[in-house]
């Protein structure tokens, strides 16, 4: 059902000398919209690659803010590890040192107990070859002075001569 008026499809005809202007101008209407379009879009585009530049930014001055202070807490860290492996290495020299006393003690005691030991059995002393003054002997490791289960009474008879 063709209408008469001579439109088909709901598109008007124009005249032809109107029609070929009307429809420059139209292209003309679209194609400016179309630039208006994509300047805004190009607009919105710079807008959001400023913005993402300007994250970045912040980005790379929080990092390098946290870069500083790693940095700066590492070279605390280095120095305390420093002095405290000095430290160490002091008290490696004094455990060495007071290990060695230690064992030049144990060693002088036992030497004096074995000799108390041996001299209360005869082992090393000669008594027919001490000297003696008023029936005491010389040689203190024969009188068991060092002895440690003696009372102090025993040997203050010593002292009365």
């Amino acid at each position: 059902m063709a209408s008469s008026s001579g439109t088909s499809s709901g598109t008007t005809q124009l005249p032809n000398s109107g029609s070929e202007e009307d429809l420059q101008m139209v292209m003309n209407q679209r194609k400016q919209k179309r630039m208006l379009s994509n300047r805004e879009s190009a607009r919105r585009s710079r807008m959001r690659k400023q913005k993402h530049l300007d994250d970045l930014l912040a980005q790379v001055n929080k990092l390098r803010k946290e870069n500083s202070q790693i940095i700066t807490s590492l070279n605390i860290t280095t120095q305390h590890y420093s002095r405290f492996e000095s430290e160490n290495s002091v008290l490696r020299t004094q455990m060495i040192e007071l290990s060695t006393r230690l064992q030049s003690l144990n060693e002088i005691v036992h030497y004096m107990n074995n000799g108390i030991e041996n001299n209360a059995n005869g082992l090393f002393y000669d008594e027919t070859q001490a000297a003696t003054i008023d029936g005491f002997s010389m040689n203190p490791w024969s009188n068991n002075l060092f002895c440690v289960n003696q009372p102090i009474m025993a040997s203050a008879d010593i002292f009365q001569y």
